[in-house]
C-alpha cells in the first residue's frame, strides 16, 4: 500500500530521456554536487524506465492500455532475462503491481541481481508491470487533463477504481497479448490491496491467476502503528473535501525537486543523508540493518511518482473505521452509488485465487494482526510466510540488502511450484 509517501495498443519504445534529466546534467557539469557524485547512481536517477532497463542489457517493451473510463496505462514488459532464460520465446507470466505513490520503477530500482523484475526475468519468467492510473507512466485520459486548473475531474478516484478497472483492464490485455490463459500475480503493498478489490468486486477474475503473492499484503489497517498515518486517518476525509474544492486532486506527483533532494542532499558523503534515511524509515519502519543509503538518490529520482488524494483518503478510512470497506461518498452518494448507507465491505470470500502472503513481524503499514485477519476471510488461503527478520519492514520488501535471500528466492520456489 504505502509503497512510500513522501486504446489499448502495443508500443515497443526506443527509450527516452527523463524529463529531470538536462536539469540534474546542468547541476553536476556545474560541480553543484561537489566531487561525492557516483556517474552510476547520477545516471540511474535520472535514466526514465526503458532507458534504466535497456542500460543494464535486459529488452523492455512499453504498452499502452485504455480503460473502461478512459485512463490511458503504461505496463512495462521485460520478456525474458539477460544472463540466464534470455533466448525469446513462450514462458509463464508473471504480473507485479507497485505501492502507493509508486510506479513499476520500484521493481528495477535495486538493479541487476536485487531487483525483483530482473530476479524473474532471469528465472524464465515473462515479466509484466502494472502502473495505475495517476502515476508517472499512466497520466493520460481520452478526454481528461490531469493538469487542469481548478478541476479534479481526472483524480477522481481511489484505490476502488484502481482495482475494479485498471486491474481487469491490464490482465486482459497482457493475457491477450501473450496467448496464456492465466498468470502469476505478485503485489506490493497497496498492489495487494487492489488485487483483493479485483476478485471481489469481479470474482471471475480469480480464474485468470495461477498464484497470488501479497508482499506486505494491506486491506485491514485497524493495527496500523505508522505515526502520520495515524494521526491524519481521521481528517482524511475532510482533507481530501477540502483539497477537491481548491482544485488540488493530485498528492506528491513525479517532481524534479525530488530527483534534485537525492543528488544534493541524499548521496553518500553528504551531511543530511540520515535525515534522507529518517523520512523513508518514519514513513515504512525502522530498520538500519537492511537500508542502502547509497541507493536513495535513485529512489528519489523516480519515487514518488503521484497518486489521487482520493487514495490516501480512502486508505485513511480503512484506518478510522477499522474495515475494509467501499469508498466513503457520504450517505447520499452511497445510497446512490451502493444502495447503502454505508459503503458496503469488500466480500473477501469471493477472493479464491490460491495466495501467498509474505509478511513481517516489524512492519507498521501491515501488522501482523490486521494480516491474519486478511488471510482469514480469504475464499482460498494457501500460506503464510513469515519474513525470517523480526526487524524486517514495509520497505525492505522492496529495497531491503538482503530481500533476494530472505524474501524473492523463496517467492520463486514458490511460483516455479505453481507452474
Amino acid at each position: 500500500m504505502l509503497g512510500i509517501v513522501l486504446l489499448s495498443c502495443v508500443a515497443v519504445v526506443a527509450g527516452g530521456r527523463s524529463p529531470h534529466a538536462d536539469y540534474i546534467e546542468k547541476l553536476i557539469k556545474t560541480n553543484a554536487f561537489g566531487t561525492r557524485v557516483s556517474d552510476n547512481i547520477t545516471e540511474d536517477a535520472t535514466l526514465d524506465l526503458p532507458d534504466l532497463v535497456r542500460k543494464y542489457n535486459y529488452p523492455f517493451e512499453e504498452h499502452f492500455v485504455t480503460t473502461e473510463d478512459g485512463y490511458i496505462l503504461g505496463v512495462h514488459r521485460i520478456p525474458h532475462g539477460r544472463s540466464s532464460n534470455n533466448i525469446p520465446g513462450e514462458r509463464p507470466v508473471v504480473f507485479l503491481m507497485h505501492g502507493l505513490l509508486s510506479s513499476s520503477a520500484e521493481h528495477v530500482i535495486p538493479g541487476p541481481g536485487s531487483g525483483l523484475a530482473y530476479l524473474l526475468a532471469d528465472e524464465g519468467y515473462d515479466v509484466w508491470m502494472g502502473n495505475a492510473r495517476g502515476t508517472y507512466y499512466s497520466r493520460r485520459h481520452l478526454n481528461l487533463n490531469p493538469d487542469a486548473l481548478f478541476n479534479v475531474d481526472f483524480w477522481q478516484f481511489s484505490f476502488d477504481e484502481i482495482g475494479n478497472k485498471d486491474l481487469p483492464a491490464m490482465i486482459d490485455y497482457v493475457l491477450m497479448h501473450t496467448g496464456r490463459s492465466a498468470l502469476h500475480y505478485i503485489g506490493f503493498s497497496q498492489g495487494s490491496t487492489v488485487f483483493f478489490v479485483m476478485c471481489s468486486l469481479q470474482p471471475q477474475y480469480n480464474d485468470k491467476i495461477i498464484s497470488m503473492h501479497a508482499l506486505a499484503p494491506v486491506a485491514y489497517m485497524a493495527y496500523n502503528k505508522s505515526p502520520i498515518f495515524l494521526a491524519l486517518a481521521p481528517f482524511s476525509k475532510d482533507i481530501a473535501n477540502i483539497a477537491s474544492q481548491i482544485g488540488i486532486g493530485e498528492f506528491l506527483p513525479n517532481r524534479e525537486i525530488y530527483t534534485w533532494a537525492g543528488q544534493a542532499l541524499c548521496m553518500d558523503g553528504m551531511i543530511l543523508q540520515p535525515i534522507c534515511s529518517s523520512i523513508l524509515f518514519l514513513i515504512g519502519g525502522w530498520n538500519e540493518d537492511q537500508h542502502n543509503a547509497t541507493m536513495l538518490p535513485v529512489v528519489f529520482g523516480h519515487i514518488p511518482a503521484g497518486a489521487s488524494v482520493m487514495q490516501l483518503a480512502h486508505f485513511g478510512q480503512s484506518i478510522a473505521d477499522k474495515e475494509f470497506r467501499r469508498f466513503d461518498f457520504g450517505t447520499l452518494q452511497n445510497l446512490l452509488r451502493y444502495g447503502t448507507a454505508i459503503p458496503p465491505r469488500y466480500d473477501l470470500s469471493k477472493v479464491v485465487a490460491p495466495a501467498f502472503f509474505h509478511y513481517s513481524e516489524s512492519d507498521p503499514l501491515a501488522e501482523v494482526e490486521d494480516v491474519y485477519r486478511l488471510f482469514r476471510e480469504l475464499g482460498r488461503p494457501m500460506e503464510k510466510i513469515r519474513v525470517p527478520d523480526s526487524n524486517f519492514s514495509h520497505l525492505d520488501f522492496l529495497w531491503g540488502i538482503d530481500a533476494k535471500d530472505l524474501v524473492y528466492d523463496r517467492l520463486i520456489n514458490l511460483l516455479k511450484m505453481m507452474d
